[in-house]
């Protein structure tokens, strides 16, 4: 059998089947398959010429020779900084220059202080030469992978986005089945431990949740309160599904100081793909800011981690289980989106929609059928009366059931409109 193999795969080897027009970006959330991904594109032209560069691995010391008694004693590890990068990058210039093209890859490349004003001079000399070298840069801190991309890089990039997994890419790869899908969540390295919820549940918690937070958050960004950030997390993940204002989480959190400072940490944990606020829909665009957040984890993994619940008790409890319906609904338009789709929610006393996809003018609702059947229907018919969307899509019973929904990008229901 294959190894399985992500459709990013295919569009990074056509972009470096071409000529090197632009720079090819690979950006997401941390433990997705972006080094995987890579590595499987390099392996269909092991031809050409690669140099791979791992920002974030130790790098083996130098040795150097001791003024005392003639013995050799190693350097401390060299530091990755922007110097180390271009004398890379010239070590694969000369390559490609020397046997007609090659691939250069930096993973991790946000753990390099001003990495992009580097790589946009590199680069730039690359154009005016002709080089026909190949740069692909990696990072699992989408967030100041963006940044860096779009302040410094503007038009001198292609992005490749790298987004949680799908329902249908697990149960290709891993064989699991949807309800698995929903409780052990969308990691490709946790789901080999189906089997063994012990063994899932710190995978989950100690190799993509804390290094997520400390390596992807902390580390690279001014967080002035660590742990009120954490416990914004840990409340996220306990609401996820539900509409929760500012005011109710500082209520909620001790020392939160003030909302403008939870929202910032909520943008933040959704920048490195862990929880989401999606903001309430209205035609205003003050009201869409002034609005409170409907919290959704981005993978259901972290929802049922800290919950307590073991796969049959969460299975068990029908409160519980339609709220990780409801995430995993809302995880997946999230994380399929195209740039120019907005998710929100909406919300008018006891009427509501689940989810409101929004594109320019045109905008669509999605209801999660569950248990309160009638009222959620209500809402959904009110919703309709007042902002005529050009389709209304009930996932569940009567409608398209969850599993062909979680096998469709967001972009399906306009296209198909």
């Amino acid at each position: 059998m294959l190894p399985f193999e992500r459709a990013q795969v295919a569009t990074l080897g056509q972009r470096l089947a071409e000529k090197p027009h632009r720079l090819i970006s690979l950006f997401g959330p941390r433990q997705t398959g972006k080094t995987t991904i890579v590595q499987q594109a390099l392996r269909k032209i092991s031809h050409t010429p690669q140099k791979y560069l791992a920002v974030d691995r130790p790098w083996p010391p130098a040795r150097s020779i001791s003024t005392f008694a003639g013995d050799t004693h190693l350097s401390p590890p060299r530091e990755r900084d922007v110097a180390w990068l271009e004398e890379r990058w010239v070590e694969a210039r000369e390559e490609a220059a020397r046997y007609g093209g090659s691939v250069l890859v930096v993973d991790e490349i946000q753990k390099i202080p001003a990495w992009s004003e580097a790589v946009k001079g590199l680069w730039d000399a690359d154009r005016d030469s002709g080089c026909p070298l190949h740069v692909v840069v990696l990072g699992s801190a989408p967030l100041l992978m963006q940044s860096g991309l779009t302040e410094s890089l503007t038009g001198r990039f292609e992005s490749v986005p790298v987004t949680h997994w799908s329902f249908h890419e697990i149960a290709d790869a891993f064989g699991l089945d949807l309800q698995q899908y929903l409780y052990f969540g969308a990691y490709p390295g946790a789901a080999r431990y189906a089997s063994d919820e012990g063994r899932w549940r710190s995978y989950v918690a100690n190799s993509i949740i804390e290094p997520t937070i400390e390596r992807d958050i902390l580390a690279l960004t001014r967080v002035d309160k660590p742990a009120l950030l954490r416990r914004l997390f840990e409340l996220g993940t306990d609401y996820s599904g539900q509409e929760l204002s500012y005011t109710k989480m500082v209520g909620q959190l001790q020392d939160a100081g003030n909302t403008t400072t939870l929202a910032r940490y909520l943008h933040l944990l959704s920048g490195a793909g862990l929880l989401v606020g999606l903001p309430k829909f209205s035609r205003s665009h003050y009201r869409v800011r002034a609005s409170s957040p409907k919290l959704c984890v981005l993978n259901t993994a972290l929802m049922t981690v800290g919950s307590g619940y073991s796969f049959e008790q969460a299975v068990g409890d029908r409160t519980f289980w339609g709220r990780l319906v409801e995430s995993a609904v809302g995880a997946h338009l999230f994380n399929t989106a195209t740039p120019d789709i907005r998710l929100h929610y909406w919300r008018d006393r006891a009427l509501e929609v689940d989810f409101v996809l929004r594109r320019g003018p045109r905008i669509i609702a999605v209801e999660v059928k569950s248990g309160l059947g009638r009222r959620r229907l209500q809402g959904l018919a009110a919703f309709e009366e007042r902002f005529s969307p050009i389709r209304s899509v009930l996932v569940g019973a009567g409608g398209v059931s969850l599993a062909d929904f979680l096998s469709v990008p967001a972009e399906h229901w306009f296209d198909s409109a």
